[in-house]
């Protein structure tokens, strides 16, 4: 009897849809890379995948097999098989894979047939999904035509893309918002988990009616997650629009993103005490982060100045003596460094403007 298996020519419409997944790789494997639309119900824990490992590495396949099935075996493979009944009665229409789409997925569709219901594995498992999405970001740039938001420090950026049906949210997808003082209370996905959401929001830009790809104008790094070099190389060559923004709004934004989001981020988490400590241990540690490039004296004069509007804001629950600090950074640290950058864009700036002058632009290209 053939096999039931889902063809890799479906890769994009599982993707694109998030159609669910059933994972049955160990946890381990789970953990270093997924997508958004699989759960984790493996067939083997880690432990067990280990020794199954080690016996095939020594004994080769038939001793391995025979391993598995005495370490996942009676009750222990009625608990996993029940788990895996709840959850395709919950996602009927769901498929499963392994890692390469083989005997793991094999065995596992095998159990479910014995049980009463027959779900369809994807042909290649995740090894080919994962390697059809790094074909999807490198490919990219020829895609669409790249067009890149550029826009000094506070100038709204993000906001502007998420107001947008033609950008991709970089920084949204790292979860970092690219620059020292850019992490969130929550961490950056693995690496691999970045580039797959990356690739995934990808193929659904393609599939929409945008003209091009708008993207902010990031660094290699978005905090510890790195571009794929030809999607970064893309970027660098694409042509640039950059978002004008007087420095009242920019501090008030960049008070708001440092100050208020994070340290109410902090307190939801933790309570007021430990809150407070760890959203003062982040603005330490920002500054710290780019000591090198301030200079020790400069680093301890934003120290000072830091400590002391945490002082004002604990005692008094005023937060505008962060301005201070912020303002510095914006004049001697941030705004210089941007304006290096941009200079050495000029070539590719296509316009320049307000939020609502370049939207009103973008909208009639």
């Amino acid at each position: 009897m053939p096999l039931n298996i889902v063809s890799a020519t479906e890769y994009r419409r599982i993707l694109v849809s998030d159609h669910p997944i059933m994972d049955v790789r160990a946890p381990v494997e789970f953990d270093k890379g997924a997508f958004l639309g699989s759960t984790n119900h493996p067939l083997m824990e880690d432990e067990e995948r280990k020794l199954v490992g080690t016996c095939y590495k020594a004994k080769g396949q038939e001793a391995a097999i025979a391993l598995g099935h005495s370490l996942v075996g009676g009750e222990i493979k009625q608990q996993r098989v029940d788990t895996w009944l709840r959850f395709f009665s919950e996602n009927p229409n769901a498929y499963l894979y392994c890692f390469r789409g083989g005997l793991r997925s094999q065995l596992t569709q095998q159990w479910l047939k014995e049980a009463g219901i027959d779900v369809p594995f994807i042909e290649g498992g995740y090894k080919a999904m994962r390697q059809f999405l790094i074909e999807t970001i490198d490919n990219a740039p020829s895609q669409k035509p790249m067009l890149i938001l550029s826009g000094i420090t506070g100038s709204g950026k993000t906001d502007f893309l998420l107001a947008r049906n033609d950008a991709v949210d970089l920084e949204g997808i790292a979860h970092h918002r690219g620059s020292s003082f850019g992490r969130y209370h929550e961490p950056q996905p693995t690496q691999i988990n970045f580039e797959n959401a990356l690739a995934v929001a990808l193929l659904k830009h393609q599939d929409s009616d945008a003209k091009h790809l708008l993207l902010e104008d990031e660094s290699f790094l978005i905090g510890r997650s790195a571009l794929p070099k030809p999607f970064y190389n893309g970027m660098q060559a694409a042509n640039v629009v950059v978002l004008e923004e007087p420095l009242e709004a920019r501090l008030t934004r960049l008070l708001n993103e440092y100050v208020h989001k994070m340290h109410s981020g902090y307190i939801e988490r933790l309570g007021e005490e430990a809150g407070f400590t760890a959203f003062a241990e982040y603005l330490a540690a920002s500054i710290t982060g780019i000591q090198k490039r301030l200079g020790g004296k400069q680093h301890d004069e934003f120290q000072a100045i830091i400590t002391n509007a945490l002082n004002i804001q604990r005692s008094r629950g005023d937060t505008q003596a962060h301005l201070e600090w912020i303002e510095l950074l914006l004049s001697i640290y941030y705004d210089p460094m941007y304006k290096y950058q941009i200079d050495k864009k000029a070539e590719r700036i296509l316009f320049k403007g307000t939020h609502a002058e370049v939207h009103q632009w973008l909208d009639a290209i």
